[in-house]
């Protein structure tokens, strides 16, 4: 035991700023120079998904939740920025990637993917603090994508605010063998009845839109060299 005489020693008040400015620095460079939240709520998104949402099929629809805040607002200050739609079906994708086990069949092949196409169209306002959901299903796919839609939904009447199609490529793996893979292990009840949805006119009529514009960059090109 010390003698009570002891001295006790005070950090000065310099080295407890040089600290703070050890720690905060850091931290206000991966800000600027990364979205941590951004990344920090992806990671946060993929764990609930994993561990505390139950697991759906493929051919499921999925439910994401969420809120527009005051950061989701636009410069009018009274509705959600139209660019975080995208952000939140991010969210939404990743939840439902991972409750069907579709990323981790695509990573078992070797594969990933790419988004490469998306469309949406805004059907009425999502005003500041209104709880809304996204759900995700596949309407689609052939060897090379996948084709989701995903719809806003407000809470209390399920209005449709917003939906969204969208396409994603499988980059080093076919995408019908990764569907049907995911169709075979999921199929508990020897199911012989389940088939592949026939492709939506509206999506058809976007991938023929797609197919045009891609033909005239390609002429451009061209024209360019």
């Amino acid at each position: 035991m010390g003698n009570l005489g002891d001295e006790v020693k005070v950090v000065p008040e310099s080295n407890m700023c040089m600290i703070a400015i050890y720690i905060t620095l850091p931290l206000l460079l991966c800000y600027w120079v990364l979205e941590v939240h951004y990344f920090l709520r992806f990671l946060l998104c993929a764990f609930i998904a994993k561990f505390c949402k139950k697991h759906v099929r493929i051919l499921d629809e999925t439910t994401y939740s969420g809120i527009c805040l005051t950061t989701d607002i636009d410069t009018l200050l009274f509705h959600m920025n139209n660019t975080r739609y995208l952000r939140e079906v991010d969210f939404a994708r990743a939840d439902f990637y991972v409750r069907t086990r579709l990323w981790s069949e695509i990573k078992q092949k070797g594969g990933s993917v790419a988004q490469i196409c998306t469309n949406i169209r805004y059907r009425r306002f999502i005003r500041p603090f209104c709880f809304y959901t996204i759900t995700t299903k596949v309407i689609y796919w052939d060897h090379n994508s996948i084709f989701m839609e995903h719809r806003f939904l407000t809470k209390n009447n399920k209005f449709i605010n917003a939906i969204v199609m969208s396409r994603q490529r499988l980059i080093n793996c076919s995408a019908e063998d990764v569907i049907n893979n995911l169709l075979y292990k999921q199929n508990e009840n020897n199911d012989t009845n389940i088939t592949k949805p026939e492709l939506p006119l509206e999506y058809v009529r976007w991938i023929e839109c797609n197919e045009i514009s891609s033909s005239n960059l390609r002429n451009n090109d061209k024209i360019e060299m």
